[in-house]
């Protein structure tokens, strides 16, 4: 099956199959972990509100008949909470697909709870790390698969590794794209690393394209007036989870792929393969950025 105009409908059947899904209590996440459910897998929804949690498993049961899903307690923020959400995980009987979808953007300047900046330290540090600590999981199955949700925004960001936790200054946009295109660097990199060891598992990247999702709570007040418009124009959330499907899903999707809307620029539309921008690729930067995520989580993996 092709991923050129791929869509929710594209989904094979995914019975006896296992995703585990981040963020899944709300917009992209809830329509990851309903579109699964509803053809056939079980669904493990990492979410960080217990209570937010049980209110999307609630709605997805209602809405899926014979749904089979549970809740992950994750917060990102927190490597602590991630190495046991990890832990949880690794007792199911199988894990097919990560399918790292959380994220936080522009928020005020905040901290994790282990210090780091709340946009690296979620959307990259955090992902790294469970990613580790799943990799062995995940190699119990043939076919499985990492999937790590990037942005066009990383098409202007940059790694700032004199100032990773915003000590000497913090603007949300471009520590936003920073964190982003650490997202699709880490892609890039793990692909390039299980090819490497002939491992059974494979990494792809997605983008949603522009997309209604809690993500947009931080967003300036005129331009929250105003999304319900640009919602017409661009992807809902259940649109926005086309990439994500498509790359945890389709068939003959190769290792190292890289996903998103085909229309207005990559902002909305049916799914087919993005770009990624050549500083993405940078293979130093890369090293650097794998050897500076390990430092930082203390969860180490692939190298040497």
């Amino acid at each position: 099956m092709s991923v050129i105009g791929f869509t929710a409908a594209d989904v094979p059947d995914q019975s006896g199959r296992t995703f585990f899904v981040t963020g899944a209590n709300a917009g992209i996440g809830k329509e990851l972990s309903r579109l699964l459910a509803r053809r056939g897998a079980r669904v493990l929804m990492g979410c960080r509100s217990r209570t937010k949690a049980e209110a999307a498993r609630d709605e997805i049961l209602r809405d899926v008949s014979g749904a089979d899903v549970a809740i992950v307690d994750l917060d990102l923020a927190d490597l602590g909470s991630v190495a046991r959400a990890a832990q949880t995980v690794v007792g199911e009987a199988r894990l097919d697909v990560l399918l790292n979808n959380a994220g936080v953007m522009i928020p005020p300047l905040e901290r994790t709870a282990d210090g780091f900046e709340l946009q690296f330290g979620v959307n990259h540090l955090g992902t790294f790390a469970l990613t580790g600590q799943l990799l062995g999981k995940l190699a119990e199955t043939a076919g499985s698969r990492v999937v790590i949700t990037s942005s066009i925004a990383h098409r202007t960001g940059r790694i700032d590794f004199d100032d990773l936790n915003a000590d000497k200054g913090y603007s949300r946009w471009p520590r936003y794209a920073q964190s982003k295109l650490a997202n699709l660097m880490h892609t890039i990199e793990l692909a390039r690393r299980l090819a490497a060891r002939e491992h059974p598992v494979i990494a792809i990247g997605c983008h949603p394209g522009v997309a209604q999702s809690e993500l947009m709570r931080h967003m300036p007040a005129p331009m929250r007036i105003f999304s319900p418009l640009t919602g017409a124009m661009f992807n809902t959330s259940a649109q926005g989870a086309w990439a994500g499907l498509a790359a945890a899903t389709a068939p003959g999707v190769p290792n190292g792929d890289y996903l998103g809307p085909t229309s207005m620029l990559e902002m909305s539309g049916k799914v087919g393969r993005a770009k990624a921008e050549a500083h993405a690729r940078d293979r130093e930067v890369a090293r650097r950025l794998w050897d500076v995520s390990e430092e930082m989580t203390g969860v180490r993996y692939l190298s040497g």
